[in-house]
């Protein structure tokens, strides 16, 4: 089973090639999101996670849109790792997979415990579930040996 954490970081892949589709499409996805959010932050507040931005004074929204594009240019550095390691740095692709999926349910478990004032449901919670599902099967598929490496 190829490890977590590989000895050498390398080219050398050793989980199911499928992992590596998954992955270059949630880095993908990931990669967009975090641009939009940067560019189109109130946009993204407003209607994606349904914060009601009108309801705040003017500097607390702007605040808000502040730290969304804040944590979208962290998510974009991080999505550029995960780009480079698709494309020159593999072995470390599975250690990655588990790096994204702590960081979303980390954000889910924040939610849970530190909500945020919303004027409904928003409706990225199904891309949210889509994507930790996709994440779980890339995980272990980047795990589980390919028979050419085995």
């Amino acid at each position: 089973m190829p490890s977590l954490l590989p000895a050498t970081i390398d080219n050398t892949y050793r989980g199911q090639k499928l992992a590596l589709v998954l992955f270059g499409l949630v880095v993908a996805l990931k990669t967009i999101m975090s641009v939009n959010s940067m560019f189109n932050g109130r946009d993204v507040a407003s209607s994606a996670d349904r914060i009601p931005l009108d309801s705040y004074p003017p500097d607390a929204a702007g605040t808000i849109v502040s730290l969304f594009a804040l944590f979208a240019l962290s998510n974009f550095i991080f999505c550029v790792l995960c780009i480079l390691a698709l494309v020159r740095y593999r072995s470390i692709v599975p250690f990655l997979f588990a790096l994204l999926l702590l960081e979303h349910l980390g954000r889910r478990v924040i939610h849970h415990f530190l909500p945020i004032a919303r004027s409904g449901p928003p409706p990225g919670y199904v891309l949210f579930l889509i994507l930790m599902s996709v994440m779980i099967v890339g995980f272990a598929l980047s795990l589980w040996r390919s028979r050419e490496n085995a």
